[in-house]
């Protein structure tokens, strides 16, 4: 095991001290993920040590971080001004590509056409990308070459539990998929890498030596986030990744008294880590990274930032921006036919709030509503318990769906397979894309049964999930989990959803660097499938709430970039939603963001 750094920086001292030759940085998007990794990798070399930084993140801003004017792409280049130091981005999405070729190649001589494209769409999924980008990681990880030249390989974005279970189950490496594709939404890719069984058990025991791999987990001080890193703590310790570390980035310390905005934010985040589950907190050591006035970019403001130099006062002056606000969009919608209402966007943007916002103006206007959810992390009920009589609110239970309709894949697909390869099917169906297609058929139905009514619905099926169930082959064989379940529902929210008059999708993203991006990927998602939003969300923006703390109204400025590229992309003007002091959870919390 490679010694600690003994002349570490003011922060990151747990990191730091326990630095295994990889460093596997994990987080949700808009974390702080990379810049955590980037200042990592900049204080190992600067203690001299010779260091490879790597991203596999599709939205990667690894170059953005470390100032370079372009990403590294391909090969190791060494970043200026940091002796020891090279960094390069893995295009998972290129690594994706080739995948789908090597899988789908030999079929298209011999498969009709519309087959051949079911099979690409089934391998389009985030689950396929990850598999692909986890193939670059078996490279560095087995690499002689990169071992002899390198002490450290710091990783900006890790795999994720379900794809360690799937490489790390010996049916992977059977091949069987290759006659056996009926109901399989991610494992195609496996089964062309039995060629790497070596290599990937190989990397599996370097992941689980707790002499070699570090896993540091990045948080922030907010509730779901909390929640999200104790679910993959304990997720990759089940895996026998044991050593772990956490990060809980972007605590804003020493707030102006005279702002209220600050004091509610300090507040909030003090509560989030009092309850911080206690499996988080017991198994691994916690490092607290105060939140700086602007975000550390280039390698001077990283060392800085590792050093805890205090952030300046800022002197600019926020300006309200120039958006719609939600009272906006709830009047175009109130003076409108009843239509589906879809809020989407990555998890802890806060789409559950957006969506039981606007159920209830329009409720409030005296409109008949359903308010839904398909999102397993959300708990609709619990941010408005309190709805009017004309507001239905329901819930989707994606557990009980899944488990259905898992149930009838092992039976059918699964029927005849040995153990291994049946053990191998039943990973794959815990995938992310599995719950996508098992819910799909009760959102149908929810949209279905609520005809004449405003439905808002929190969370949708993304373009890959409606792609994947539009292929008449593959429609065919995601067909409904009971017997005794139509498709006229499905088969007519497909003609609901392409029309923009009865479909209306909202995108919600946090005015920030991560979360545009990834929204901007979605909105790429949604129109290979033919959709598009109708307008953004800005949610929880500073600058609409006009601090005056001198940290929080330098971050508030810098969000005017993020919501120039929201307003680029929406097809109207987007709509910005105030930072909160307290988490709007009620009715007439509520109704405050729909002044």
């Amino acid at each position: 095991m490679t010694a600690p750094v003994t002349a570490e920086p003011k922060l990151l001292p747990g990191v730091l001290g326990a630095s295994t030759p990889y460093l596997f940085f994990t987080g949700k998007g808009g974390v702080g993920k990379t810049s955590c990794a980037a200042a990592t990798a900049i204080a190992l070399a600067d203690a001299g040590r010779r260091v490879l930084i790597v991203s596999t993140d599709p939205a990667s801003n690894l170059a953005e971080v470390f100032g370079m004017s372009e990403q590294v792409v391909g090969s190791p280049a060494p970043l200026p001004g940091v002796s020891g130091l090279d960094v390069v981005d893995i295009d998972p999405a290129a690594a994706a590509a080739e995948y789908r070729e090597r899988v789908v190649g030999p079929y298209r001589a011999v498969l009709p056409a519309d087959a051949v494209a079911s099979i690409e769409e089934e391998l389009s999924g985030s689950c396929t990308v990850e598999v692909a980008a986890f193939n670059e990681f078996v490279t560095l990880l087995t690499s002689p070459e990169i071992a002899a030249s390198y002490d450290h390989v710091v990783f900006d974005t890790a795999p994720t539990g379900h794809t360690l279970r799937l490489l790390a189950l010996p049916a992977a490496w059977t091949g069987f998929l290759e006659t056996n594709t009926a109901g399989v939404t991610c494992v195609g890719p496996v089964s062309a890498l039995g060629h790497a069984q070596e290599s990937y058990a190989a990397s599996l025991a370097a992941l689980r030596d707790p002499d070699r791999t570090t896993v540091v987990l990045v948080t922030r001080a907010e509730a779901s986030s909390l929640a999200e890193a104790d679910r993959a703590s304990r997720d990759l310790a089940d895996l026998g990744m044991t050593s772990q570390r956490l990060i809980v980035n972007g605590v804003l310390s020493d707030p102006v008294l005279s702002d209220p905005i600050a004091l509610a934010r300090r507040d909030r985040e003090a509560a989030a880590l009092a309850a911080m589950p206690d499996t988080l907190g017991s198994a691994a050591s916690v490092d607290t990274v105060p939140l700086f006035a602007r975000a550390p970019i280039g390698v001077e403001a990283l060392r800085a930032a590792l050093a805890g130099t205090p952030a300046p006062d800022a002197d600019d002056t926020v300006a309200a921006p120039e958006l719609d606000r939600l009272c906006d969009l709830i009047a175009d919608l109130a003076d409108g036919e009843p239509c589906i209402v879809m809020t989407m966007g990555k998890g802890g943007v806060g789409k559950t709030t957006i969506a039981a916002a606007i159920a209830l103006a329009l409720a409030d206007q005296g409109l008949p509503v359903t308010l839904t959810t398909t999102d397993p992390a959300a708990h609709v009920t619990g941010v408005l318990p309190d709805p009017p009589a004309n507001l239905e609110v329901t819930r989707l239970d994606p557990a009980a769906e899944t488990a259905a309709w898992t149930e009838h894949v092992l039976s059918t697909a699964g029927s005849g397979l040995d153990d291994a390869a049946r053990d191998l099917l039943t990973e794959d169906l815990r995938s992310p894309c599995t719950e996508e297609v098992a819910v799909f058929h009760a959102f149908a139905r929810t949209v279905a049964e609520a005809a004449g009514r405003f439905v808002v619905i929190d969370t949708a099926p993304t373009g890959h999930t409606l792609l994947l169930l539009e292929s008449s082959q593959s429609f065919a064989r995601q067909a409904s989990a009971r017997r005794d379940r139509a498709d006229d529902a499905a088969t007519s929210l497909f003609a609901a959803l392409a029309d923009e008059r009865r479909t209306r999708i909202v995108l919600v993203a946090l005015p920030e660097a991560t979360p545009v991006h990834e929204a901007l990927a979605l909105q790429d998602d949604l129109a290979r499938s033919g959709l598009r939003p109708w307008t953004w969300v800005a949610n929880s923006s500073l600058a609409a709430a006009s601090p005056t703390d001198p940290v929080l109204r330098a971050r508030a400025a810098d969000e005017a970039r993020w919501l120039l590229e929201m307003t680029v992309a929406s097809p109207r003007r987007p709509v910005v939603v105030p930072w909160q002091g307290e988490v709007p959870t009620g009715a007439d919390a509520l109704r405050r963001l729909t002044p």
